[in-house]
């Protein structure tokens, strides 16, 4: 959509009529520092950082809306995010002018124009998350806030196995906190794999959408039959109770990755391609 600047008249006066522009934008950020995505007063987080930035390159404030509200802690490859602008810029100026006011911890990699319809949220058909876990007895340094560290040998066969419960649409009240606002627990969760590579344990998650510290709660689960405190069944046996009570403790945020999103034709936005 490109930006329009009409100047109406009626009569002897003459009026400017400014028409906004929708921008989609992909975001890279390391969580660790920030309370989060969401604003919040007196905490540090990505979106006040994000519509700080947008706003000094539009100048006029702007709000921005995302696919995913990540947690304190919790990292991000493909952000999406979208906001309405009435400054004209070019692709290329959005990206580089917000780069220019954002913090070193967080990056915009693209920018499309989109139409009116978009919704960052809420046109989203998927979601995709990776978790990291380094599983050695030498906690780790360079990666440290970037993985998760497990000490404990972990089976990712029996992993795998528990994993596979998951598959599918199901009632995923057990692997959401209690605080959870979101309006059903009812999730479907399309892919679940873990592989080795070296001394990391990948788990890869999609799903339609995730509830609040699903995939942390999964994972927890998922850690806990690896280093054989629990049997591959014991994630069914979370799931089908229905009550948070019953899983496991929640895994750190650390490892956690926000990597991709779909969305339907026409918006084809490029993808990141995970550091692991």
């Amino acid at each position: 959509m490109a930006m329009e600047l009409s100047i109406i008249s009626f009569g002897t006066h003459f009026y400017l009529l400014i028409i906004t522009m929708r921008i989609a934008l992909g975001i890279e950020y390391a969580g660790s520092d920030f309370s989060g995505w969401q604003i919040q007063h007196h905490a540090r987080t990505v979106q006040a950082c994000v519509e700080a930035a947008l706003s000094k390159v539009a100048n006029h404030p702007v709000k921005v809306f995302c696919a995913g509200r990540t947690d304190a802690g919790v990292h991000a490859l493909g952000q999406v995010v979208h906001a309405d602008v009435t400054a004209q810029r070019s692709m290329h100026s959005w990206v580089l002018g917000c780069n220019a006011n954002l913090p070193q911890e967080i990056s915009i990699l693209w920018a499309q124009a989109v139409d009116d319809n978009f919704h960052a949220r809420f046109s989203a058909q998927a979601r995709h998350y990776r978790y990291v876990i380094l599983n050695r007895q030498a906690r780790p340094a360079i990666l440290s806030k970037r993985v998760t560290y497990q000490p404990k040998p972990l089976d990712v066969d029996k992993m795998q196995a528990g994993g596979n419960y998951l598959l599918g649409t199901h009632d995923f009240s057990s692997y959401r906190t209690v605080a959870c606002q979101a309006k059903t627990p009812i999730r479907t969760v399309s892919c679940l794999t873990l592989s080795s590579i070296g001394e990391h344990l990948i788990i890869e998650i999609s799903a339609n959408a995730f509830l609040h510290h699903m995939v942390r709660n999964i994972v927890g689960v998922l850690i806990a039959i690896g280093s054989g405190e629990k049997q591959p069944e014991w994630a069914d046996t979370v799931l089908k109770a229905r009550n948070r009570t019953i899983g496991g403790v929640t895994a750190p945020a650390d490892g956690l990755y926000l990597c991709a999103v779909d969305y339907p034709a026409p918006y084809f936005f490029p993808q990141a391609r995970p550091p692991l």
